[in-house]
């Protein structure tokens, strides 16, 4: 069995220049196969409010909702480093964003991640204190999305450039092990990347970011009705999905009924 993978595993991926790839589990059988297939980063993403539980974005996500799938996934037992998000408004508070990170912690979670910079920069120092791995996520905030009216890419102005060198700064000086950074534009990407001495995890952010993560419906094909500019799926698995339902339906209608 390879070494557990933890926090460190992955500041040493980054000094050696090692690509750390990173994907969205929800649940048991996906934990369990990607595990298998040596991804070291597993997220139990608030995206699942989209591509599991059907709402239109991940603000009707409870926390109840992410206990329960953190519970799911961590039945895997994997080797890699399992998190899972603090969801909409579960850490407006010092207390809340401790006790709720707790919450995930006690359901298998080993990190948490939350969205923003230095205004939950308090939350952050808590969590860190409470002896919990936090991991940042900056530019685009999904939890964000109604009040920003859609999805936006950062960092196109000098203001956003700056704010996002100080936030990431920030959230590593407060002990955060990595950050997501999602649809930053690549040349702050890869500036902030170079500059910071933990790892960035890009999504939709170029190519110069010390590891990517993906919604894995997104990338295996299995949500179809709506995929990402940037990403390019590698399997068409809802098309196959389909087909073999189809075979099966058609191999049902000619059996003979006794």
């Amino acid at each position: 069995m390879s070494s557990k993978i933890t926090p460190a595993t992955l500041r040493a991926m980054k000094t050696r220049g090692d690509k750390i790839a990173a994907l969205t589990a929800y649940d048991f059988p996906m934990a369990k196969l990607l595990d298998e297939c040596g991804v070291p980063l597993l997220l139990v993403g608030d995206s699942l409010g989209m591509v599991v539980l059907g709402h239109p974005d991940t603000t009707h996500v409870t926390l109840a909702d992410m206990e329960h799938h953190v519970r799911a996934a961590a039945r895997a037992k994997p080797v890699a480093l399992l998190g899972g998000d603090l969801p909409f408004e579960s850490y407006l508070t010092v207390e809340c964003a401790v006790a709720n990170a707790r919450k995930l912690v006690a359901a298998g979670a080993e990190f948490v991640k939350a969205e923003g910079g230095r205004e939950i920069l308090p939350q952050v120092q808590a969590i860190v204190a409470a002896g919990i791995p936090f991991c940042g996520h900056l530019g685009m905030l999904p939890q964000h999305v109604l009040e920003e009216g859609g999805y936006k890419i950062k960092g196109k102005t000098e203001a956003e450039h700056a704010r996002l060198l100080a936030d990431a700064q920030a959230l590593a000086d407060a002990g955060a092990f990595a950050i997501v950074l999602e649809l930053v534009t690549p040349p702050v990407a890869r500036e902030l990347s170079q500059r910071l001495a933990i790892p960035t995890i890009g999504i939709g952010s170029g190519p110069d970011c010390d590891g990517q993560i993906l919604v894995t419906p997104d990338l295996l094909g299995t949500f179809p009705w709506f995929t990402p500019k940037f990403v390019q799926p590698h399997l068409n698995a809802a098309a196959q999905m389909r087909t073999a339902v189809q075979e099966w339906r058609t191999t049902l209608a000619k059996t003979p009924t006794s």
